[in-house]
C-alpha cells in the first residue's frame, strides 16, 4: 500500500517540474507570452493548492480510496489532453485538470497514511517515505522531461504518465483499503466559491505585475477583489458550525509555525528547481538532458535528508532540527548566488546538496508536525491543510520570485547597438523572445543581443537566490522562537 501511495506522490511530483526542462522548447512550438508562460508552469500547483481542502473534506465523506482512484482517472486523461495541446490556452486547461486530479490523489493518499499507520514511530517513518517521494519526483522531472524531449518532443513529458497511471489504477484498486469519517462534516460550496476565485484573483495580478513591471489600476483591483475574497472566505470558515477549513488548528502554536515552515521551505525548493534549470540552458547553455542530469545531487540529498529527520528530531527535537535545516537552505542558496557558474558546475554540488538535504528535513518534520496535531476521523481534513502549505508554497513561490525575475529582466536588458526600438521591445519581453529575435540578425549584433540577454538573467537567477535565501532566515528565526521542543514522549523515533 505504502508503495502506492508514495508511487503516485512521486508521479505528481514529477509533474510539477517534468514541463520546466520543456519551457525552451515549448516556448519556439506555441509561442506563449511571459504571463502565459508562468501560468502554464504555475496553474499545475495553484489549482492543486485550491482543490486540496475541496478534495480532503470530500475524501473523509465519500471515502478516500474512491478519492484517490478517481483521481488517478482525472490526471491521466489531462495527461493525454495536454500531451496534445497546440496553443497556450489548451495547455494552461489541461495543466489545471491535471492540478485537480493531483489534489484528488495528495490529499486521500497522506489521510490514508495517517489511518492506517497509527504507531508513532511507523507514521513517521511513513511520512518521510511519502514526503520523499514527492521531492525526489519534483527533482527527477528535468531529468525525465531531458530524455523524453531529447527523442519525442515536449508533449512527450506528459504522455509518460498515461501508462503508469494505468498500472496505478490497477494496482490500488486492491490493495488501497477505504476509510471515511463516520460523522461526516458538511462540504461547504460557499467557501469553495470564495476561495477558489480569491486565490486566483490575487496571483493572476502579482502576475500582471511581475510581466509589466509596473501596477496599474487592473492589477490593483484584481488584487483587492482577490483581498475581500480571501476574508470573506476566512470570517466565513470561524463562524459557521461546519466550516471547509477548520482555523481552530492554527491555534497551536506548533501547528501554525510547522505550516509557515513548509510554505517558506517548498516555495523556495520548487523556484530553485524552475530558475536552476531555465539558467543552466539559457545562460550555460546546457542540453535540457544535461540540466536534469546536473539536479540529481539535489535529488539525491532531498531524499537522504527526508529519511533520516525523524533519527534527528528524536535527539534533537523538532524545533532545532527545522531551524538548522532552514537556515542549511538559506546558507546554501547564498552561496550559489555568490559562486555559481554555469560553466564549473563543481562550484555548483556542495550548496546543491546542501539545499536538497535541508529542504528534505523540513518537509519531512513540518509534514509529521501537521498531521499529528489532527485526529484520525479528521485526517483528510489535515492532510489538505498540509497539502495546501506544500503546494501552495510552490505556486507563490515560482510566482513571487518569477515575477522578480521578470522585473530584473526587463528593466536591466542594457542597449544593444543595431536594434530599433521594435526589436528591443521583442527581447525585453522575455530570454526565449530574444533569442527568436536573434535568429534573424545579423551575427554581430545577434551575438552582442544574445550575451547581454545572457548577462541580465544571470543577475535575474542572482537576486532570486538572495531573497529567497532571505526569507529562509526569517523563516528559521520564527522556527526558533516560536517551536517549543516537543516532550519527549512526542518526540519521532525510528
Amino acid at each position: 500500500m505504502l508503495t502506492v501511495v508514495s508511487g503516485s506522490l512521486l508521479l505528481c511530483g514529477i509533474d510539477l517540474t517534468v514541463l520546466h526542462v520543456a519551457v525552451p522548447s515549448m516556448s519556439r512550438e506555441i509561442n506563449p507570452t511571459p504571463a502565459g508562460l508562468l501560468w502554464i508552469v504555475d496553474v499545475y500547483s495553484l489549482t492543486l493548492a485550491t482543490m486540496l481542502v475541496t478534495c480532503g473534506t470530500l475524501g473523509d465523506r465519500l471515502g478516500r480510496r474512491r478519492m484517490v482512484l478517481s483521481g488517478f482517472t482525472v490526471f491521466g486523461l489531462a495527461s493525454a489532453v495536454a500531451a496534445f495541446s497546440t496553443s497556450t490556452v489548451q495547455l494552461i486547461v489541461a495543466r489545471a485538470a491535471l492540478g485537480a486530479g493531483a489534489a484528488m490523489i495528495m490529499a486521500s493518499t497522506v489521510a490514508i497514511i495517517r489511518v492506517v499507520f497509527t504507531n508513532d514511530r511507523e507514521r513517521v517513518l511513513a511520512i518521510g517515505i511519502w514526503t520523499s517521494a514527492h521531492s525526489a519526483g519534483a527533482t527527477i522531472g528535468p531529468l525525465a522531461g531531458g530524455l523524453v524531449i531529447a527523442r519525442w518532443g515536449w508533449g512527450a513529458v506528459f504522455l509518460i504518465n498515461v501508462p503508469i497511471i494505468v498500472v496505478l489504477l490497477a494496482v490500488g484498486a486492491r490493495v488501497i483499503p477505504e476509510s471515511k469519517n463516520p460523522v461526516p462534516r458538511r462540504w461547504d460550496l460557499a467557501g469553495v466559491a470564495l476561495s477558489v476565485p480569491g486565490l486566483a484573483c490575487l496571483v493572476y495580478a502579482l502576475k500582471q505585475a511581475g510581466e509589466h513591471a509596473e501596477v496599474n489600476w487592473l492589477i490593483v483591483a484584481t488584487a483587492a477583489t482577490g483581498c475581500v475574497l480571501i476574508y470573506c472566505f476566512v470570517r466565513r470558515q470561524r463562524r459557521i458550525e461546519e466550516p471547509l477549513l477548520d482555523f481552530s488548528l492554527f491555534r497551536e502554536r506548533r501547528f501554525t509555525t510547522a505550516t509557515l515552515c513548509v510554505i517558506g521551505c517548498f516555495g523556495s525548493y520548487v523556484a530553485l528547481l524552475f530558475f536552476l534549470t531555465q539558467w543552466l540552458q539559457q545562460v550555460g547553455q546546457y542540453t535540457p538532458l544535461r540540466a536534469g542530469l546536473a539536479l540529481m545531487p539535489l535529488a539525491a540529498a532531498n531524499a537522504i535528508g527526508a529519511v533520516t529527520a525523524p533519527w534527528a528530531a528524536s535527539r534533537s527535537g523538532n524545533r532545532w532540527v527545522l531551524t538548522g535545516a532552514l537556515t542549511l537552505f538559506a546558507v546554501a542558496l547564498a552561496a550559489m548566488a555568490v559562486t555559481g557558474d554555469p560553466g564549473h558546475y563543481g562550484a555548483l554540488l556542495v550548496p546543491l546538496l546542501g539545499a536538497g538535504f535541508g529542504a528534505g528535513v523540513v518537509m519531512t518534520l513540518g509534514a509529521d508536525t501537521i498531521m499529528s496535531a489532527a485526529s484520525p476521523e479528521r485526517s483528510g481534513e489535515a492532510a489538505a491543510i498540509q497539502e495546501t502549505a506544500f503546494e501552495l508554497g510552490a505556486g507563490l513561490g515560482v510566482a513571487l520570485l518569477g515575477s522578480v525575475l521578470a522585473v530584473v529582466y526587463r528593466t536591466g536588458l542594457p542597449p544593444v547597438p543595431g536594434l530599433d526600438p521594435a526589436q528591443r521591445a521583442t527581447a525585453e519581453e522575455s530570454f526565449s523572445g530574444a533569442e527568436d529575435l536573434a535568429a534573424g540578425l545579423p551575427p554581430h549584433t545577434a551575438q552582442a543581443l544574445l550575451h547581454a540577454a545572457r548577462l541580465v538573467y544571470d543577475r535575474g537567477f542572482t537576486t532570486v537566490l538572495i531573497l529567497a535565501s532571505i526569507g529562509l532566515v526569517a523563516t528559521a528565526a520564527v522556527a526558533a522562537v516560536l517551536l517549543r521542543s516537543p516532550k519527549k514522549s512526542e518526540a519521532p523515533r525510528v
